[in-house]
């Protein structure tokens, strides 16, 4: 992920709707579901809602002017981290360009927690900027990982190329951790600050550029995922800033971490480092096949490994062993009619993994796509075999679809109907039958679609780069539900909990129900 700056008709009179509670939780990126796939069983969700006009010369919304938003908080300059929900409290990453704390004014990557229901701020991660500048952290794109909550700890990812446990009271229960959190906040080799009740709980800490030589391009934003005793992160391991160069191709791409301590347990075998095409932002996914648990991920190399979940020791070095990979770039990708190579990052050439794998019904699917600085492009979206071993590229493959364009976005399957959809860089969602691939439409958002779709209660949501935030219903025709505009550009992904959701653009974060709690009517 490069740079991120970009340039950027309200909904007219809504209908009332009933919002029953789901009293369900969203603790992750994909909610419940360790598959990843962008779905929640919840019932009862608005398909309109009216966002609101701002107040004069402010960044403050006015809530009389709103329908069916419940609070609206404001963010940073740019936010691309997805929110989570757990036990009351919203975890989201942001940017320091709206500062909540007075001692930090500069650029730093924030994770934000606030009341669920209220919006209320109650604490703040506050992460200084790598030393090395934006070839490691890119300036301004703030914390870009959705947290793993469980119980009263959460796990994330941060700019710094770090994995951190921290205490999801943050420091209103007291200082739990043994991390000084003074000094972190106050960055190597300055001096600490006083740590408040207002700051996080670091609980442990594990540095993969220290530890793993890992050399980050531009950001690192795993979405980690746990399982039992482990926790499982990708990297961000990439180039420099020639674009050529691979720093670290040692280095793993993938590794396995004590949940209680952050030791490492291993790292993968896959030997992706050499073959990095630009930079590696993908999530990792967990399934089950014949009682055997996989963890999915896609590397730099365009390839989609599985993984088995127990670390094997060889020699010095505990390895997380391949169970079976595919390569999802197609040939005619990789060489042109002439016969010649197509050099990467070419419109009609190969591409490396960026979306999160999804795990649904002993499949893997996931489309291919590059950083958004590298513009439009060829993709394909796979629909691979889980249950196979090896390399499957030839024997995995269950159906392909290449009427899509590069895509970062996660997919999204309705159990009730089959139908898939998902979203690609260029602005389309499509809609296809997640059994064969078949394709029942395209919508044209006409801006570029950096986030993902979520499905719930028979609709489709998603936004777009424009900051308009679309409604499609979950049907095999096309129907468009409602549109509004968030005045803003939406670089994440709408997610619902406990009868809520909550869609944020760069700038605000909105709370939305369908009986307009903590909001009037819009004149």
């Amino acid at each position: 992920m490069n740079r991120v700056s970009r340039t950027f008709a309200l909904a007219g009179c809504i209908a009332a709707l009933t919002l029953k509670a789901t009293a369900e939780d969203w603790p992750s990126w994909g909610g419940n579901d360790p598959g990843r796939n962008m779905y929640s069983p919840a019932k009862g969700f608005p398909a309109e809602f009216n966002p609101g006009k701002f107040k004069p010369n402010s960044e403050e919304v006015d809530m009389a002017t709103t329908r069916n938003v419940q609070w609206i908080a404001k963010l940073g300059s740019q936010t691309y981290g997805n929110p989570v929900i757990a036990n009351g409290r919203l975890f989201v990453g942001t940017n320091n360009a709206t500062p909540r704390d007075a001692r930090f004014k500069d650029d730093r990557s924030i994770l934000m927690a606030l009341d669920a229901y209220t919006g209320e701020f109650q604490w703040q991660l506050v992460v200084p900027k790598l030393a090395s500048g934006k070839v490691n952290d890119w300036e301004y794109l703030g914390l870009l990982s959705s947290p793993r909550v469980e119980g009263d700890k959460l796990y994330l990812v941060t700019s710094r190329c770090e994995v951190l446990a921290l205490d999801a009271n943050g420091q209103l229960n007291g200082n739990q951790g043994v991390a000084d959190e003074g000094q972190y906040m106050a960055g190597p080799g300055k001096p600490k600050v006083d740590v408040t009740a207002k700051d996080a709980d670091i609980l442990w800490r594990y540095d993969m550029m220290d530890e793993l030589g890992v050399f980050p391009h531009n950001a690192a934003n795993c979405s980690v995922i746990t399982l039992g005793d482990k926790l499982f992160a990708c990297t961000s391991n990439g180039q420099d800033w020639t674009h050529v160069n691979i720093p670290s191709p040692l280095s793993p791409s993938f590794i396995a971490l004590s949940k209680e301590t952050g030791a490492l347990l291993g790292e993968d075998d896959a030997n992706i480092g050499p073959n990095i095409k630009h930079g590696q932002w993908t999530s990792p996914s967990l399934g089950q096949i014949a009682g055997k648990q996989q963890v999915y991920f896609g590397g730099g190399d365009g390839v989609l490994y599985a993984l088995d979940t127990t670390p094997v020791k060889d020699g010095d070095t505990s390895y997380i062993k391949k169970l079976w990979w595919f390569d999802c770039v197609p040939e005619e990708y990789k060489v042109g009619k002439d016969g010649k190579p197509i050099k990467y990052p070419a419109a009609e050439g190969p591409s490396e993994v960026n979306a999160t794998p999804v795990f649904y019904k002993n499949r893997v699917y996931v489309a291919i796509g590059q950083d958004p600085e590298h513009g439009e492009g060829v993709g394909r979206l796979v629909c691979v075999d889980a249950t196979k071993t090896g390399d499957i590229t030839k024997t995995g493959l269950i159906w392909d679809y290449k009427g899509i364009h590069r895509s970062i976005s996660t997919v999204s399957i309705d159990p009730e109907t089959g139908l898939l959809f998902i979203a690609d860089f260029s602005g389309f969602v499509h809609c296809l039958d997640a059994e064969t691939g078949k394709l029942y439409w395209t919508h044209d958002m006409q801006a570029h679609m950096w986030g993902s779709t979520l499905v719930v209660d028979g609709k489709v949501y998603c936004g777009d780069e424009d900051g308009d935030f679309v409604t499609l219903a979950v049907a095999k025709e096309k129907k468009v539900l409602s549109e509004v505009n968030l005045s803003a550009p939406i670089y994440s992904t709408p997610v619902v909990a406990n009868g809520t959701m909550y869609v944020a653009s760069q700038t605000h974060l909105y709370a939305i129900r369908g009986d307009g709690a903590g909001s009037k009517k819009a004149k």
